[in-house]
Formats: structure tokens, sequence, C-alpha cells
């Protein structure tokens, strides 16, 4: 986290002229185990200048974080002045059998706090391994589309997509990607991020 402010402080400092995005969530965002430059947040603002858009990607991602732990950052998340903020949190109170209905309430919090300083959200979806049992992982799924439509936010429906459970795009732990996992993350997300990034 140390590390991640002072990247902050030295690219603002190079073009304050930028748009802001913060890749707000836990180790999947943070990038637990891969080099910094093969993190999400890295690759996805190497696609957005590559395209021709003039944004910093600020990656905000604390492993270990739950959706509480991140209600507690927002007003630092806010500090950054983002344009638009990908909400990636919820995987740990999963993993830790925490009841949806909090893990939901906390996200709604921050949502709510966040579009109140007129951010625009991208809610990235989750879903808990099947081990967790046919009920907890179902209610735990719904989280992201009911705020999704309650809130009017883009939603990525599975961070995931085409990478969890596969191997060779994840390390040993079998839940974070590698380099090459995060690169299929990126592409895959890409088409519905895009549409909100202005020239």
């Amino acid at each position: 986290m140390v590390g991640s402010l002072g990247k902050e402080t030295a690219s603002a400092a190079q073009d304050p002229q930028e748009r802001v995005i913060v890749a707000f969530g836990d180790s999947l965002t943070a990038g637990l185990g891969v080099p910094a430059n093969e993190s999400y947040p890295a690759r996805l603002e190497q696609k957005i200048k590559a395209a021709g858009y003039s944004y910093r990607v600020v990656n905000s991602g604390v492993s270990g974080e739950t959706s509480a732990g991140g209600l507690r950052r927002v007003d630092w998340i806010l500090r950054s002045r983002p344009e638009i903020v990908i909400l990636e949190l919820g995987a740990n109170d999963g993993l830790r059998g925490l009841d949806p209905n909090q893990t939901e309430k906390n996200l709604s919090a921050i949502i709510e706090r966040l579009q109140k300083e007129g951010v625009k959200i991208i809610l990235a979806g989750m879903k808990m391994p099947p081990n967790y049992g046919k009920e907890y992982t179902e209610r735990f799924e719904k989280i992201f589309p009911t705020l999704a439509a309650h809130y009017r936010l883009v939603l990525i429906p599975f961070f995931l997509d085409g990478v969890a459970a596969q191997s060779n795009l994840n390390q040993a732990d079998g839940i974070h990607p590698t380099g090459q996992g995060y690169r299929i993350i990126v592409d895959r997300i890409w088409p519905i991020i895009e549409p909100l990034l202005k020239k």
C-alpha cells in the first residue's frame, strides 16, 4: 500500500491533466504474486494508453481486503479524484463465509459514497467455489447484479471469467491469476470499460 501511494504521487506529478481511474479492490486488484507491471491495473493502463486515451490507473488493491475494510478506505480513494472506480471487493467476505447481506450492505455504502462525489462505478462480479454449498454460492453471486441494477452501474458479470479454475492461468494457490491470466482479464473487461472513456 505504501509502495502504491508512492507511485500515485509520482504519476500525478508527471501529468496532472490525466484523468484518473481507481482500481479499488483486494489481492486480485493488487496483483498478489506477480510483478507490478503484470497486475490488471497496470495492464489496463497500458491498453488504455495504446488506444489513445489519457488516463492514469491507480492500483488501490489491498491483499486480504473485505467489503468492510473497503468501506473504511473510501475517503482515501476519493483523494485521487477518480472519474471512474472499478470496484472489485467481496471475494474475501465470501471465502470467510460472511453473511452475503452484510457484504451487500457494505458495498451499497461504498457505491453511495462514490456516487455522491459523481464517480462512475464499474462493479466487478464475483463467484464462490461450489464447495461453499449451493445456497450460499447463489446468494453471494446475486449480490453483484442486484447492486448493479439498483444503482444503475456498469457490471462486469464475473471478474475472473475465462481464468478461474484454469490451472495454467493461475498461481499455485489456485486463486490468484498469473500475469497471463491478468492479460486475459483485461482483454475481457476492455469492451465494458472502453465505452466509458473520453478522449
